[in-house]
């Protein structure tokens, strides 16, 4: 039996697979080094593997944020509202709300919102000029926020207010001692009656 017979041939010359070889193992480098080389502390390796590899991997968009959510991710924010409505009762909430925003991509986006507001929002003991500057920036946004909120709860008046949950360090965690949350207002908001929200 002529063993060469029952060799399986490619379609592709030995040139193209060499090519084809060489893009999978770039795109599986780019997949896995940024996760490697993400924060410290990170492998000198992969830091170095990497550098060739940047312009591709942000074209891609491959970069994922790994900054972001490890090891030191920082405070998040969410913010907390209370509602007049029409018969003189209230309602409170929250953005994002883990009990109420299902599925749980509804609650990841509702929770960048707040995080985007509160990128907007310069601390309250910054300058006058900046905070007034920075409000024009974001009070747009929570008026469309409050017009929402206003418009799907059928209130009267919103009140809205900016928390910054502070994340305790591992010696506070031990020692049973937190900073206190921040909070920041943003605003109280009413609409006249027959305003289209």
């Amino acid at each position: 039996m002529n063993v060469a017979a029952h060799r399986h041939h490619s379609p592709w010359k030995p040139s193209t697979r060499a090519v084809a070889s060489l893009v999978l193992i770039v795109y599986l480098a780019a997949v896995i080094l940024p996760p490697l080389a993400g924060p410290p502390p990170t492998s000198e390796l992969a830091n170095w593997l990497i550098r060739p590899l940047r312009p591709f991997i942000g074209a891609m968009y491959l970069g994922h944020g790994y900054r972001f959510f490890a090891p030191d991710p920082g405070p998040g924010h969410s913010i907390e509202w209370t509602m007049r409505l029409s018969d003189g009762s209230s309602r409170v909430g929250v953005i994002p709300d883990a009990h109420t925003d299902r599925p749980r991509l509804l609650y990841h986006r509702r929770f960048m919102i707040s995080e985007k507001i509160a990128s907007f929002v310069p601390l309250l003991d910054a300058p006058e000029a900046i905070r007034v500057a920075a409000r024009r920036e974001w009070q747009p946004l929570i008026k469309g926020i409050a017009g929402h909120l206003l418009r799907q709860h059928r209130g009267e008046q919103i009140t809205l207010v900016l928390r910054e949950h502070i994340l305790p360090s591992p010696e506070e965690v031990i020692r049973a001692q937190y900073d206190a949350d921040t909070f920041t207002p943003l605003g109280t908001y009413q609409f006249p009656p027959g305003t289209r929200l």
